[in-house]
């Protein structure tokens, strides 16, 4: 059916739920040590319409994640309390379809191959492209985890 200006308010309505779900469909939560670094990545996702959570302790973002699980969560490796690849060990018992970026400044060619045979998607070091960062974070978004499945 068409309104009087010619448009179908159901095509509209499909269309506008299409765009969102090729946004995103996932919260993300970051986990570093940083705060400087936690700041200026939320402020790029959010300036593209991501919502996040950031984190500086790792038990609290665990804590949190037993309560609702993140979709996707974008982790630093390097940090006093707890190292990234323990807190995705952790991650992946509390909830395996969280999708895992891991970002850090350690560039271990062991910790890579660690986090990515773990499941990580992707493993950056700081310093990534804006651009290329938001692709993997959008695929990221689309795609199933294969954990646990």
């Amino acid at each position: 059916m068409r309104t009087s200006n010619g448009h179908n308010p159901a095509l509209e309505r499909n269309k506008n739920q299409s765009t969102a779900l090729e946004r995103k469909t996932d919260e993300v939560w970051l986990l570093d040590d940083d705060t400087s670094v936690l700041k200026s990545i939320a402020r790029l996702l959010n300036s593209v319409g991501w919502d996040v959570k950031s984190y500086t302790d790792p038990a609290q973002f665990l804590e949190n994640a037993r309560s609702k699980p993140p979709g996707i969560a974008v982790l630093d490796v390097l940090m006093p309390q707890m190292s990234g690849l323990e807190v995705q060990r952790k991650l992946q018992n509390i909830c395996p379809l969280t999708r895992v970026i891991i970002l850090t400044s350690n560039d271990d060619p062991v910790v890579r191959r660690t986090a990515l045979e773990a499941g990580a998607c992707a493993f950056f070091l700081k310093g990534v492209g804006n651009e290329e960062f938001l692709s993997v974070i959008k695929s990221a978004s689309r795609e199933p985890a294969s954990r646990g499945i």
